[in-house]
């Protein structure tokens, strides 16, 4: 069994380092493909450095910013492991959890699996309050439009089989890539399944990147996918 972690990365110089030792020391095998978005910090110089000291690295770049639906299509494109296992470049989740999110697929008993950060995982802080109510809205009426019944769409801890990956033809290129998923993950008849993750949140200071605007876009993606063509 091999693992493909994808990780969209745009200036995290900050945390880059730290994320991928963290991502190495995991006991599996496995391929990291890390694609630039565009950074305009020293992201690709750190990028560069990692892939010549790990042979399990590979660095992709983009030649202008598409967003992170972009940098997951490039990395879903170019996985050669059996399973993707979707990572963020900072130090929000933590790679020690990979276990827990393969374990239903290997018993065979889900085909995607959610880490979910509102079941009980441990953290290093609280949840910011609206970004929580954001949340919960927005898988509610995820979960109302697709059938299933999430805690956590929009988590960045999604595990499915590369098979599925291709499947996906990712199109969004905004954060509206996570309801995308969701909704295709839907359509496909997928068995979803979710589990407890860690979760140590940031803020905007520290490069948080979402925001209310892409509420809106996420309610768009969900309708868009779950029942247009």
């Amino acid at each position: 069994m091999k693992l493909s972690v994808v990780m969209p990365v745009f200036n995290e110089e900050r945390t880059l380092e730290a994320i991928v030792a963290k991502v190495l020391a995991t006991p599996f095998e496995k391929e990291i493909l890390l694609v630039d978005d565009g950074s305009m910090d020293r992201t690709r110089e750190i990028m560069l450095e990692l892939e010549s000291n790990h042979p399990e690295i590979r660095a992709i770049f983009h030649p202008e910013n598409r967003g992170k639906g972009g940098a997951l299509a490039t990395g879903f494109d170019q996985a050669s492991g059996d399973w993707i296992v979707i990572q963020d470049a900072d130090l929000e989740y933590d790679p020690d959890d990979y276990g827990s999110l393969l374990a239903p697929l290997l018993a065979g008993e889900a085909d995607v699996v959610y880490g979910s950060r509102f079941l009980g995982g441990e953290g290093e802080r609280v949840h910011f309050f609206l970004h929580t109510l954001g949340n919960r809205v927005l898988t509610t009426f995820s979960n109302i439009c697709t059938g299933l019944k999430l805690t956590d769409m929009e988590t960045c801890y999604k595990v499915f089989s590369v098979e599925t990956a291709r499947k996906l033809n990712v199109k969004s290129r905004t954060f509206a890539v996570e309801p995308e998923m969701t909704a295709k993950f839907a359509r496909m008849g997928l068995r979803v399944t979710e589990v407890p993750i860690r979760y140590n949140n940031r803020d905007y200071h520290e490069g948080k990147k979402i925001g209310w605007k892409d509420a809106f876009i996420a309610m768009w993606t969900i309708v868009r996918w779950r029942f247009g063509k």
